[in-house]
């Protein structure tokens, strides 16, 4: 009898980022190394899918984790999601897109271990002004930056000292390209 498989989505954080420079075959190579089929990577930003068998995806995901810091000499937060939750957040549209907004205007999401606590939810929303927005769903931040990314007062770092957990974020744009790819 044959185990059945699912799509996973592996999002990365410090791939190809801070001086960590990692190849995309290179990585590829790593994600075959723990024996997960039809491995690809898509941009150069530590996205991976793969077909893995179906359990327990926290413990894929910190084997995973595991391996990429014993490979690289270093942590990879490794945010794992199936491609079925990937086609859901990624049609998730908590900012309407609204004529008025300035041409710089960025939509991310956040990808995170776990849905935050009530307290780090809470002061998420503190952070909202005029040029950032946020919106929870699950263990995901969406993030309307009224501003370009680079320009905004706002990092990884804030977000993950606010939530009191990892994150990595992607434009929305990516996640929704990514998503179709894994339909």
């Amino acid at each position: 009898m044959t185990r059945r498989s699912a799509r996973y989505v592996a999002f990365l954080r410090a791939i190809n980022v801070g001086g960590h420079v990692v190849k995309m075959d290179r990585l590829r190579a790593l994600f075959s190394d723990l024996e997960l089929r039809n491995v690809e990577t898509f941009i150069a930003s530590g996205n991976v899918s793969f077909d893995a068998p179906v359990g327990d995806a926290g413990r894929l995901e910190r084997r995973i984790e595991k391996h990429l810091e014993e490979s690289l000499g270093y942590a990879v937060a490794t945010f794992l999601r199936t491609s079925h939750e990937l086609r859901a957040l990624a049609a998730h549209e908590p900012f309407p897109a609204d004529a008025s907004e300035p041409p710089a205007c960025a939509r991310s999401i956040g990808f995170l271990k776990s849905p935050p606590a009530d307290e780090a939810r809470d002061e998420l929303y503190s952070l909202a002004d005029e040029l950032n927005a946020f919106h929870l769903n699950g263990r995901e931040v969406y993030w309307l930056s009224r501003t370009k990314i680079s320009d905004s007062k706002l990092t990884g770092a804030t977000f993950e000292k606010t939530l009191r957990m990892p994150a990595t974020f992607r434009n929305v744009t990516t996640v929704r390209k990514l998503a179709a790819r894994e339909a």
